[in-house]
């Protein structure tokens, strides 16, 4: 009976080969940090817009792109999809491929409505190894370090999350809703850092500009073991302040506290003004993608390959608590906002 040599190599895994549908900017940056990636074979991208998938092509000019989300996954030999389209499509898309059998990573949030969000249910695997949340700060190497520090210290007594915004996103985007858009992303983060568990106690505040749009979102949470946690999230940055704002959360437990500034990243560039060149921990170089978004789409390959389980915060389960509570303090925010 032969025995296997010591130094016996196993051969290794073949690259995920996953598709991306939607080429704004985030389905831009999963297309390119996918094609960096020696975990992953970008093999085909959707967009609405022929014009889309031109632009695409001229930084990724190998890679096929389909308008026809049928005829995509029929042709792209695609095992996995990154949905990052208009949140307006995201159940409809994600249904279409939750139903051919395939493993999905889909950009935060579900839907904008909760009982939408509830009709992919059925579909969804019990340990939802099949729909993967995007949730990029899970990964991000602040953040990180942060639950590690909290896993190890005295329990949270307080949590204060600041997300602010350029002023223009008001004009810009008009209707877009500081809530949903951006403090939505530390609600999944205190989520974490919360065990997963729900609140006892939710109110919200909107602020208002004299033409009745909706300029600023506050929040307080309240858990059953005293943990109190505030959140407001705005668009206010005047034009002078990094290009997407800034975050800040700051936590605290009895004798100890912490502080993360992920965003902008801590590195300045002046000349005839300054200059934020690095928002977010994302870098797309073609032979080598580093950060938090290819550290989530390295996990979203160990997922798509039965390797690990989704991880807490990224679970269709997580996102329906989150959106949950978004809709409560939408609910008490609007009966108590103010006008200036």
């Amino acid at each position: 009976m032969s025995v296997p040599s010591a130094n016996t190599t196993r051969e290794p895994s073949q690259p995920v080969k996953i598709g991306v549908i939607g080429l704004g900017r985030f389905g831009r940056l999963h297309s390119l940090t996918l094609a960096g990636l020696a975990e992953a074979e970008l093999v085909g991208v959707v967009a609405r817009r022929t014009a889309s998938l031109e632009a695409l092509a001229k930084e990724l000019p190998t890679v096929p792109g389909w308008t026809d989300l049928d005829t995509a996954i029929r042709e792209s030999g695609a095992q996995a999809w990154v949905v990052a389209s208009s949140t307006s499509a995201h159940v409809a898309v994600t249904r279409k491929l939750l139903e051919a059998g395939k493993t999905v990573l889909l950009e935060k949030p579900v839907s904008e409505d909760l009982t939408e969000a509830l009709t992919l249910a059925p579909l969804v695997k019990p340990d939802s190894s099949n729909l993967m949340l995007g949730h990029i700060l899970l990964f991000n190497s602040e953040f990180r370090q942060l639950r590690e520090e909290v896993q190890r210290r005295a329990p949270l007594s307080f949590i204060d999350c600041v997300r602010h915004r350029p002023a223009s996103i008001v004009t810009q985007f008009a209707g877009e809703n500081p809530l949903k858009a951006t403090m939505v992303h530390d609600l999944y983060c205190v989520q974490i850092l919360a065990n997963c568990a729900d609140p006892v106690e939710i109110t919200g505040q909107y602020h208002r500009t004299t033409r009745g749009e909706i300029d600023l979102a506050a929040a307080q949470l309240k858990w059953a073991n005293g943990l109190l946690a505030t959140f407001v999230s705005s668009y206010m940055t005047p034009g002078g302040m990094a290009p997407r704002g800034f975050d800040r959360m700051e936590v605290f437990g009895e004798g100890w506290a912490a502080r993360i500034s992920p965003n902008p990243r801590p590195i300045e560039v002046w000349e005839s003004q300054a200059i934020w060149p690095m928002p977010l921990e994302i870098r797309t170089e073609s032979s080598s993608a580093t950060g938090m978004m290819a550290e989530e789409l390295r996990c979203f390959c160990r997922v798509v390959r039965g390797k690990q389980p989704v991880p807490a915060g990224a679970t269709y389960a997580d996102a329906i608590q989150v959106q949950q509570w978004m809709d409560k303090i939408a609910t008490c925010a609007e009966g108590m906002s103010t006008s200036i």
